[in-house]
């Protein structure tokens, strides 16, 4: 009987692939260089609406408005997709709000769901309106007021009677910023603050038109890495979390 052997012999059907080249040099997804600080940016949920005649209560100047019903929904909506994100490993290592309670309580539900205690960053509250504070400035821009139009046209809050000077807020805003990247090296940060201010940063980390990101949506995330480079933008206004 004659018996058959298994051998090395290629299949004559399969061609012969040779050696694989090397792959050579693939992209990559961004790291923040050593030392840099991601800072993720995320606005205050809505807040109470604004009555004639009944401003808001002022804490430094500023109207401190609560958040609306619609706000603490949204303040739920942001903290669990950010706990969800720092579960699965992209961690938060510190949380700053700023003085005015409406970021205090569009962060409380992060907080609480990942044990950290806020830490307060004064610079970081909005953009001070001067006499169109506690309200006010929802009912100027209702009723179309001129200055309103300049506002938009010059992109500066201080067209505003008495609002803070541009160079006042810029500075003020950096300085914040500053202080955070010096503090957390090699981490990520969440800061819950306002929309001037968020676009504000975003401005100075792209050289973009100073109201380019001014229209960040209640509680939207947004992002930039800090670090010996400079200012990165990384993300704008996601509110995929948001229903």
């Amino acid at each position: 009987m004659r018996e058959h052997t298994i051998t090395d012999t290629p299949d004559l059907d399969t061609p012969d692939l040779g050696t694989p080249e090397p792959e050579g040099f693939r992209q990559e997804r961004f790291v923040p260089p050593p030392g840099a600080t991601r800072i993720t940016l995320v606005r205050h949920g809505e807040s109470a609406a604004a009555i004639p005649g009944r401003p808001f209560e002022l804490v430094d100047g500023h109207g401190d408005p609560g958040l609306h019903p619609e706000g603490v929904i949204q303040a739920a909506q942001v903290g669990a997709h950010l706990a969800t994100r720092h579960a699965a490993g992209d961690v938060i290592d510190a949380i700053y709000v700023t003085s005015l309670r409406r970021t205090a309580e569009t962060a409380a539900p992060l907080a609480a769901a990942i044990g950290l205690t806020p830490v307060v960053e004064r610079d970081l509250r909005e953009v001070f309106l001067g006499d169109w504070e506690g309200g006010r400035f929802r009912e100027h821009v209702a009723a179309g007021d001129p200055i309103f139009t300049r506002v938009l046209t010059d992109e500066r809050w201080d067209h505003i009677p008495n609002a803070e000077p541009l160079d006042e807020f810029d500075a003020r805003l950096s300085a914040a910023i500053g202080r955070i990247a010096a503090a957390h090296p090699d981490q990520h940060v969440a800061v819950f603050s306002h929309g001037g201010v968020i676009g504000h940063l975003l401005h100075r980390a792209t050289s973009s038109r100073r109201f380019a990101f001014t229209a960040v949506d209640n509680a939207s995330i947004s992002e930039i890495a800090v670090g010996v480079f400079g200012w990165n933008a990384r993300l704008y206004n996601q509110t995929s979390h948001l229903r």
